[in-house]
């Protein structure tokens, strides 16, 4: 996967984090620093970890699926990008996370892995086409969601757009779709 495809997976998988800290900025604007560094820190750490778990579990299951691993992989990633853009279109702009007291842990683990689920599922896909670099990714993946997170809470709680989440979610949905076309045809 060259550098650009991997910076691009990684700002899909990020647009759940995107959404939500948008939020989580328009309904708490005056969060403590440590606040927002801690749930934007728990979403880098489990974006990157759940495809670190998912490729483990696909590489244990590498030799009996065989030469079907980039089928699995698109039709992976073209479930998660669909189920974006469907969520993109389908939820009210007033919807909100639930549980988005991001001041108490058990809150901000909860929302870490509600965001970071997908991400099991791109891990896995990894292993089905058996991908040189897995480690890079995991960490350009937690990474950016850290940055995404951090930056969405930042800038978006001064301007209380609720549209700011769905359209990152489009467009978070079609780029997965796009990867796993790549995938499936090259």
């Amino acid at each position: 996967m060259s550098w650009i495809e991997l910076i691009l997976l990684s700002l899909s998988l990020a647009m759940d984090c995107f959404a939500v800290s948008c939020v989580i900025g328009m309904l708490q604007p005056a969060l403590e620093r440590r606040h927002v560094l801690r749930f934007s820190l728990a979403f880098g750490v489990f974006q990157g970890g759940m495809p670190l778990i998912g490729w483990l579990f696909g590489e244990s299951l590498l030799g009996p699926l065989g030469k079907v691993g980039p089928y699995i992989a698109f039709a992976l990633l073209a479930f998660i990008g669909g189920k974006m853009l469907i969520e993109s279109f389908t939820k009210g702009e007033d919807e909100q996370p639930e549980h988005l007291d991001v001041t108490r842990w058990k809150n901000v683990v909860l929302l870490a892995i509600a965001t970071s689920i997908d991400a099991l599922a791109v891990g896995f896909s990894f292993a089905m086409i058996q991908e040189q670099h897995a480690a890079r990714a995991f960490l350009t993946i937690g990474l950016t969601s850290f940055l995404v997170s951090f930056l969405a809470y930042t800038f978006v709680r001064k301007l209380h757009n609720p549209k700011v989440g769905k359209y990152a979610e489009t467009v978070g949905g079609i780029v997965l779709i796009i990867i796993g076309l790549k995938i499936l045809l090259w």
